[in-house]
């Protein structure tokens, strides 16, 4: 399982989301917003939107909130919207993990400063464009809160439908596939009426590091606060983190 998934799914599983509900609801407004005016409002013809508007009702954003959104990114309501626009970040964290940012943001200087700052702050380093980027390939992933003993089964019958791979973590089953495949297999786990924690396009390591326990606290603090800042809206690593520092880390967030 990508480092990243891993520790979202394990701070989703003590709750830790639900402290950040506000932050996390402005991050999907944005990301609403932003589908919308680039596509359309209407989410059957848009994946983009239709992607963002899952991801909002998993973290229980009402649907009338949902309706205002796009509404507004669309000029259906007549109101003067912020133009937001989407900027990759690529940096370096403690023991040279790589690490990518994704921003939505409506101030360019701004965002830049607050995320070198972010970095400097936590024994990292902001880089250029392309300074890690090889190292990650765009894939699906796609996260299913299941039985330990039904998810083997269901990862090869993902496998025949055409996911690449799969990992399988406690009561969580990780599927990745290609972006081509990723809407087909995300449609195919809903209508099986599964419980998806995840869903979403992310950038995943081509070989993930090891690191200890002690660096490990490291790059999770950093994590933690570029994903904190109100222009960010994900954060990959190639970071393999040992569980047993996950675990230790989750329980103080």
């Amino acid at each position: 399982m990508s480092g990243h998934s891993k520790w979202s799914t394990i701070k989703r599983a003590k709750g830790a989301a639900d402290a950040k509900r506000g932050k996390i609801f402005t991050k999907l407004t944005r990301e609403i917003g932003v589908a919308a005016r680039g596509g359309g409002s209407d989410p059957s013809m848009n994946p983009p939107l239709r992607l963002a508007i899952d991801r909002a009702r998993r973290e229980n954003m009402p649907m009338d909130t949902i309706d205002r959104t796009i509404k507004r990114a669309t000029g259906q309501t007549g109101e003067d919207q912020a133009k937001f626009e989407e900027i990759i970040y690529e940096g370096f964290g403690p023991s040279g993990v790589a690490i990518i940012v994704t921003a939505l943001t409506d101030n360019r200087n701004r965002a830049a400063s607050e995320i070198r700052h972010a970095f400097e702050r936590n024994n990292g380093k902001l880089g250029q464009i392309g300074a890690v980027g090889y190292l990650f390939n765009q894939k699906g992933v796609i996260t299913i809160k299941m039985a330990k003993a039904m998810a083997e089964e269901i990862a090869l019958d993902a496998i025949d439908r055409g996911a690449e791979d799969f990992t399988i973590l406690d009561e969580h089953l990780e599927l990745i596939a290609s972006v081509e495949k990723f809407e087909e297999i995300r449609s195919w786990c809903d209508s099986m009426n599964w419980e998806i924690a995840l869903a979403e396009l992310a950038m995943i390591p081509k070989i993930q590091v090891d690191i200890d326990n002690r660096p490990a606290e490291q790059v999770l603090k950093l994590l933690d606060r570029l994903e904190d800042l109100d222009d960010v809206q994900k954060v990959f690593s190639n970071a393999d983190f040992p569980l047993a520092a996950l675990e230790s880390y989750g329980s103080g967030v």
